[in-house]
């Protein structure tokens, strides 16, 4: 039976919401900023602002003007030493950014290429554009890597532990694999998925696996598996394998060809019927997002270790979830969601 997510605090926002961030210790990071009157601006980037809340009770505990404003590409997160580390586009081009955890004061930045997506961590923040994959350290803001190879364009990025994972678009074949890059040097380890899905929306990983939601499965599976697949979607009414949206889970040490842990179809409704769907991983567990309702697996076995619904979830900026609580960004407010699973 689902259930209404607990609701630890919910706070209205001055300006508008446009990032997120926090860990499993520490406070809410709220990237926000104050749209010009006319929603018309002299320059391409409107002038951002940082914000920490407390994580139990939503307290404004500081906000502070930071240089990263709205625009293309944007990333938050905590370094080592516990600074706040933005990414994201500036008056004078894309930046990485550190602010004091204490008082939002600034604390250095460097200038950076402009990127799509970008993965922050504690040791590095990982960009990609669509012909580098740059990591950074986000202690001493210095380049520590990139990787680049002719006929690839690159997407996304997840991370689980030593391996990086980036889906990639190889230009003869215009289909789309998942690389597997050393974390610590950005050396080409492999392929995970061999690039053969037309499209994959997005990866996940945590722990053991590494999550694929793609509307290709049928090209993503192993030959010996896609009979199974099949049969499955003979079974669902008005099944169309073009509109198959399915998830796949593999072994973080898998090598492209290897079998699955376990693959499940989604959904055979239309693209523009299917409610908006998402995924995330953290501590083991898979969060999936169809619209306003979240469910959380084993990553490992596709178990279902519970369902909720979330208000607001359907109309989200941002979702992001760490030790058992789910954060959620609308335009002008942030809430915090309990997550016992």
């Amino acid at each position: 039976m689902t259930r209404t997510a607990k609701r630890r605090f919910s706070r209205e926002i001055t300006g508008i919401v446009d990032g997120i961030a926090f860990g499993s210790t520490g406070p809410v990071l709220v990237h926000h900023y104050d749209p010009p009157a006319g929603d018309m601006w002299i320059d391409d980037v409107i002038p951002g602002k940082l914000a920490a809340l407390d994580r139990s009770s939503g307290e404004v505990l500081w906000s502070s003007p930071c240089e990263v404003g709205y625009g293309r590409g944007f990333g938050a997160g905590f370094a080592q030493d516990g600074h706040a580390v933005v990414l994201g586009p500036t008056a004078k081009g894309h930046m990485l950014v550190r602010m004091s955890i204490q008082n939002g004061a600034f604390a250095g930045g460097i200038e950076i290429d402009a990127f799509d997506e970008a993965h922050v961590g504690g040791d590095l923040a990982i960009t990609v554009t669509p012909k580098r994959v740059v990591a950074f350290d986000t202690n001493k803001l210095t380049e520590a890597w990139e990787y680049s190879r002719p006929g690839e364009r690159y997407h996304h990025v997840a991370r689980a532990g030593s391996r990086v994972f980036i889906v990639a678009t190889h230009s003869s074949s215009k289909r789309q694999g998942i690389l597997c890059l050393d974390a610590h040097n950005g050396e080409f380890q492999g392929e995970t998925l061999a690039p053969r899905p037309s499209i994959i929306h997005g990866i996940a990983a945590s722990g053991e696996g590494l999550l694929v939601l793609t509307r290709d499965l049928a090209s993503a599976l192993p030959r010996e598996v896609v009979s199974q697949f099949m049969i499955e979607l003979s079974r669902r009414e008005d099944a169309r394998r073009g509109d198959t949206l399915s998830l796949l889970a593999l072994p973080v040490g898998s090598t492209a060809g290897d079998a699955p842990l376990w693959w499940e179809i989604l959904s055979t409704q239309p693209v523009d019927e299917v409610p908006e769907v998402g995924i995330s991983a953290e501590s083991g567990k898979l969060y999936l997002v169809r619209g306003a309702l979240l469910e959380v697996r084993d990553t490992l076995t596709g178990r279902v270790l519970g369902d909720w619904a979330i208000p607001g979830l359907d109309e989200s900026v941002s979702w992001l979830v760490a030790s058992g609580a789910g954060l959620l960004a609308e335009e002008s407010r942030i809430s915090v969601f309990e997550l016992p699973a």
